[in-house]
């Protein structure tokens, strides 16, 4: 491999907003098959914003897409991570639901993203994304273990896979999984929802 081809691969592993080309598509193994339809369990999550939330008793349309976990620009590169399917994209991903919020907001769905991070890590992304909705930390894997959520190891963490859940007044009626490319996550959601909300 040339010295160039090296640099590049190097700055595309810094550059959190950028997938790189050659990343491996997950494929769909069924672990999400048993979501559509379940009622949300009764499971409060530590909030961002400081409260907690239940999905699971939220009213109206909910977005929630669950991600592996946002990395920081001051952190070492993450060695083997692009090699794992559907593990990067979650700047990219948070991103798109960022820049598609107003719209979303219009179709009345209210969005939240969750992973098994830290709450410092989480509000770090946050502040630095300049995102408009909450993060929700299933850092004790309440949540997923009662909905069977697939996960995966990474240098000894443990991480929830990409997924979304559309779910309308407490129960799921949509899953999307897997999530790929995550950067057209918020795009399909929005078709989704202007073709199937009520």
């Amino acid at each position: 491999m040339s010295v160039i081809m090296l640099a590049s691969k190097k700055i595309n592993m810094k550059n959190l907003h950028v997938l790189p080309d050659d990343l491996p598509v997950p494929q769909d193994d069924g672990a999400c098959a048993h979501l559509h339809g379940m009622q949300m369990p009764s499971i409060s999550l530590a909030s961002t914003s400081g409260r907690t939330v239940d999905l699971g008793s939220e009213s109206g349309m909910v977005v929630a897409y669950f991600y592996p976990m946002t990395g920081r620009p001051d952190a070492p590169p993450m060695i083997g991570w692009n090699e794992i399917p559907g593990a990067r994209g979650c700047t990219p991903q948070t991103c798109a639901f960022r820049d598609h919020h107003a719209e979303l907001r219009g179709l009345g769905a209210t969005v939240y993203g969750v992973s098994a991070q830290a709450q410092e890590d989480q509000k770090e992304a946050v502040q630095r994304l300049h995102l408009p909705f909450e993060l929700l930390s299933d850092s004790a894997f309440e949540l997923t273990s009662a909905l069977h959520l697939p996960t995966f190891e990474y240098n000894s963490l443990r991480l929830i896979k990409r997924l979304t859940l559309i779910i309308e007044d407490g129960r799921i009626r949509k899953v999307f999984y897997p999530v790929f490319p995550p950067n057209e996550n918020a795009d399909n959601v929005i078709a989704w929802l202007r073709t199937n909300r009520a």
